[in-house]
């Protein structure tokens, strides 16, 4: 009896250490199986400016390097950035990408318009160039 009662303890022991070490492997490799992560909150994908300048915001999570068109930029503790750009009139398109230390990488593109307000010509200006 004495036996049996030992035999059920070290069982009862080592499931309890087989869990432990699975949770514990699972917790470590979650960032792993999930990668890098990156939310554009602000602008809109499609959006149209009349004002060269445009904040980029945005969070990203399981990141240890963030970029802006290939320029590295920097988050705060929570993951959060906030970069300035200036749009070339007409048809633009940002590339914001982030890697893991895993070497994952994901990528978000955003294609943004830029209207230059119309020049006005007042009576006896001459357009630019003439």
């Amino acid at each position: 009896m004495e036996r049996n009662a030992k035999f059920i303890a070290g069982l009862v022991i080592f499931i309890l250490a087989a869990l432990g070490i699975g949770a514990y492997t699972y917790l470590q490799s979650r960032e792993f199986l999930r990668g890098p992560q990156i939310t554009i909150t602000s602008p809109q994908n499609g959006e149209t400016f009349e004002s060269a300048l445009v904040v980029i915001e945005g969070t990203a999570h399981n990141a240890t390097a963030i970029s802006l068109n290939d320029g590295a930029i920097f988050a705060d503790s929570k993951g959060n950035f906030k970069e300035k750009l200036l749009l070339l009139p007409g048809y633009n398109i940002l590339t914001v990408k982030a890697e893991d230390r895993f070497g994952k990488r994901v990528e978000k593109t955003l294609e943004l318009v830029y209207k230059e307000p119309q020049k006005v010509l007042t009576a006896g200006s001459t357009p630019a160039g003439m």
